[in-house]
This record gives structure tokens, sequence and C-alpha cells, in this order.
């Protein structure tokens, strides 16, 4: 396996955030991740997204919408279970923080 450097300048433009100045002349760097963590612009843009689109309860309707969320809901789960190597979906959960 290759290990590939990582381009810090594009990983900057994923997170807007990191592209403030800190006293008007330094480049924000975040480090308080235990606290809250910075998002890229790919998950604002698809959070905004079902806000608008989809915003329903997962699991708890029958209605069109509920389904709508429920289906990405799942399909996320699949996303995260083939990217960690899970077992099953049933072993990824998600919550609001990491002392829920």
């Amino acid at each position: 396996m290759q290990v590939r450097p990582f381009d810090i300048g594009q990983i900057r433009q994923d997170f807007p955030i990191l592209g403030r100045k800190v006293y008007d002349k330094y480049p924000l760097v975040y480090l308080d991740n235990a606290a809250t963590t910075q998002k890229p612009r790919v998950v604002v843009e698809s959070m905004a997204d079902e806000y608008y689109n989809v915003n329903a309860n997962v699991h708890r309707g029958v209605h069109f919408l509920s389904q709508q969320a429920t289906d990405l809901h799942e399909r996320a789960r699949e996303t995260v279970r083939r990217f960690i190597g899970a077992g099953s979906t049933r072993e990824i959960l998600f919550t609001r923080g990491t002392t829920e």
C-alpha cells in the first residue's frame, strides 16, 4: 500500500472556516476537537440539503418524508460500515455526542 502525502491546501479548501485569519494575519488552526469538530463543506451542504428536503423522523413514521429520511439514514450506516470494516450495519450507531 502506497501512502500519499496530504495536500494541506486542498484540505483547508474543504473546511471553509480554516480560511479565516486569526487577529487578521495568522491562518486559523483549530485543535479543540474534543469539544466539537469542524465540518468539511460537503458535510455542511449535505446536512443543509437534508434539512431543506427530507427533514423527518427516522424509523418513526410511515409517511413519505419519514421513509426517505430512513432510507438516507440506512444508506449512511452502510457507507460507514464499509469504511470502517464493520460486520453489520447493526454495529453502526449515530449519536449527538461521544458522552451519550
